[in-house]
């Protein structure tokens, strides 16, 4: 699973796809010379409104994740080692 992070002005923010319409958003806000912006939630809720302007950083990154499911399997041991024999 991708999980995108969008950093402004040092704070983190974690996002589910797609993200294409929220970079959208942010970069006409940031050309009509500022603006709020309603960043979604990762999980459920009302998300967050983060005022973009002119000169703020902004930077994205994708963080791939293992999916929730755990790995049940019996784990393999090498019965081959003779540790008396060392």
């Amino acid at each position: 699973m991708i999980i995108h992070r969008l950093t402004v002005d040092g704070k983190d923010y974690f996002l589910p796809s797609p993200i294409d319409t929220l970079k959208a958003s942010i970069l006409e806000a940031i050309k009509a010379g500022g603006g709020y912006v309603t960043v979604p939630p990762l999980r459920g809720g009302p998300g967050l409104e983060i005022l973009f302007s002119p000169g703020m950083p902004v930077v994205w990154a994708q963080i791939e994740v293992a999916d929730s499911e755990q790995d049940t399997s019996t784990p393999v041991v090498d019965a081959g080692f003779d540790a008396e024999g060392l």
